[in-house]
């Protein structure tokens, strides 16, 4: 017997000092009737002890109850329905060797019977017994001690809380599984002992739990597996649950579980500290970005996706699971890509190459998306402009696409040479100021038309503020010789805009 496993009647039944003897066979007894746990050791010539026994247990005897018309089957039946889990006799005390009739009775209700020896006082028996108890106690005492220390030195590695999650597998000898908060499986060890049916169902047991904000741990069975559930955080600030593959715990195991539910919680909060502070270091650098400028975004990540990219912006999408299964899966599968929040929405950013994974995104998410042309850097502006007046089209496809949007616009059937050479001649003052002194008047004028004519919401787009936008509206305006203040002279400056080459 391991020092952590409890007594069982097999352990003490091979205590040699004790000289137990099987009378029993052992092959005829159902399975691992000698290897359940025995949670004590009690003598008794009553001739029906069961009042006063607890199940699993095993009961010591001499058979004087069995003197005169004793009906010794019915005496087995009731320690049998009572959960005795063994039934010894003291021979040689009150008679010689054991009566066949409780040999038989015995056999037929799957009680191991067994010979204590005259030499062998029941106390020993129960004092032997007694001591495997304490032993093995402190030795399970000895173990959540000892896992313990494993799980907080597993906290310090670079993936912690994966470490934590391993290590409790590990040390518990089953499966165990962290998930977040949107119910998504982080981390699981062994990784592939639980088949992906099973980890579905589970997952949607962790998401109602999450949903209801229920605190406490629970057991749920799917098909052959068991599973114990904790979750991490309170109320309704839950912030992801644990899962053992496991029946039961013990008291150690518990506290084993309870330190990992503290550690995760710790963790969580860490993380999540270091994630809302990285969210807003990207809606500043989203501001760089709208400049027209990505020096500073590429200083301070590093990297961005390679050009030309598409800029994509999702409103009323769920902002913190989005963000979190973004970051998990640009590290999984090594896309460099970019997301932030802003007023308008979620605005993200990947190379065109990368563009499946913002169908990936609406798709899972149940949520729109506005996607802009391939663009450049030098014209992130224009392309953000353009995935917002994507996303305001009256489309039923989750992705909404600048092309397909602009693909059957009236202005691009009349964009005829004629057509183009007169709006580039139109606009040509503006090209002219632009290319001299660098003023962005046409650039101005797109994104301010973009955006509605409002002044607020272009300005923070240019990354300018409004009295500087108005003033080269009105500069425009005055070069081209119209009334920009005027419905008709904004679409006439539209058409001409889209008509003419860039």
């Amino acid at each position: 017997m391991a020092p952590t496993d409890a007594p069982t009647l097999r352990s003490l039944l091979q205590r040699r000092d004790l000289g137990l003897t099987l009378v029993s066979d052992e092959h005829a007894l159902p399975d691992g009737a000698l290897d359940r746990p025995l949670r004590w050791v009690h003598g008794s010539d009553l001739a029906d002890p069961t009042p006063f026994l607890s199940e699993d247990l095993a009961l010591l005897t001499t058979g004087t109850q069995f003197d005169g018309a004793a009906d010794i089957p019915s005496y087995v039946g009731r320690l049998a329905d009572r959960g005795v889990l063994g039934l010894g006799f003291g021979t040689e005390v009150h008679r010689s060797g054991i009566p066949d009739e409780l040999i038989a009775a015995c056999a037929a209700h799957g009680i191991p019977l067994f010979e204590v020896p005259y030499r062998t006082p029941f106390i020993a028996v129960a004092r032997a017994h007694s001591e495997a108890i304490a032993a093995q106690a402190y030795a399970r005492r000895s173990w959540a001690l000892d896992t313990q220390r494993a799980l907080a030195l597993a906290a310090l590695r670079p993936r912690g809380l994966d470490a934590i999650v391993a290590e409790l597998g590990r040390r518990l000898d089953v499966w165990a599984g962290m998930y977040d908060a949107a119910g998504a499986l982080l981390f699981a060890h062994p990784r592939d002992a639980v088949d992906t049916a099973t980890l579905d169902l589970l997952a949607d047991r962790v998401l109602e739990i999450l949903g209801r904000g229920l605190e406490a741990g629970q057991s749920l069975t799917i098909d052959a597996h068991t599973f114990m559930l904790f979750t991490v955080g309170r109320g309704g600030h839950l912030r992801g649950v644990i899962a053992v593959a496991a029946e039961t715990l013990d008291a150690e195991a518990r506290s084993v579980v309870t330190s990992v539910i503290a550690m995760a919680g710790l963790a969580l909060e860490q993380s999540e500290q270091l994630a809302r502070s990285r969210r807003r270091l990207h809606t500043q650098l989203l501001q760089s970005l709208l400049a027209d400028d990505p020096a500073l975004a590429r200083r301070v990540l590093g990297a961005l996706p390679p050009a030309p990219i598409m800029v994509a912006v999702a409103a009323d999408a769920p902002a913190g699971p989005l963000v979190d299964w973004w970051e998990r899966r640009r590290a999984d599968h090594g896309t460099v890509s970019f997301l932030a929040e802003s007023p308008e929405g979620l605005t993200m950013c990947v190379s065109s190459g990368d563009e499946g994974l913002l169908d990936e995104v609406a798709e899972r998410f149940g949520i729109r998306i506005g996607v802009s042309g391939p663009e450049g850097y030098a014209v992130f502006s224009r392309a953000h402009a353009q995935a917002l007046t994507a996303l305001r089209q009256p489309a039923s496809a989750a992705v909404v696409r600048y092309a397909d949007t602009v693909g059957a616009n009236i202005l691009t059937a009349l964009a005829t040479d004629e057509a183009r050479l007169v709006a580039e001649s139109r606009l040509a003052p503006l090209r002219e100021q632009d290319a001299a002194v660098g003023t962005g008047l046409e650039h101005t004028l797109r994104v301010w038309l973009e955006h509605d004519a409002r002044a607020e919401p272009a300005a923070a787009a240019l990354g300018i503020h409004r009295h500087t936008l108005r003033s080269r509206v009105a500069q425009a305006g005055a070069m081209l010789g119209v009334d920009l203040a005027s419905f008709p002279a904004r679409a006439e400056l539209w058409a001409l805009l889209q008509t003419a080459r860039d």
